[in-house]
């Protein structure tokens, strides 16, 4: 009975799986562009597109890792 009470105040881990997940699919996609494509992120606005995207998604799965700890 104790474990089953801990393990209900222990808060879900859901949100960071998948924030980290999209974190993890989007820097394998990227590299992936990156090394079939010499002309990618083509030009300073793809750039600074791809550095926002990636600075979301770090900041998710931060703030969810922070979340979802005790």
């Amino acid at each position: 009975m104790l474990t089953t009470l801990l393990a209900v105040a222990e808060p879900s881990k859901v949100p960071f799986y998948i924030a980290g997940g999209a974190f993890a699919v989007w820097a394998v996609v990227l590299s992936g562009v990156g090394l079939t494509r010499p002309s990618f992120p083509f030009g300073v606005t793809g750039q600074r597109a791809v550095m926002l995207v990636s600075l979301i998604l770090a900041a998710l799965a931060i703030g969810t890792a922070i979340g979802t700890s005790k």
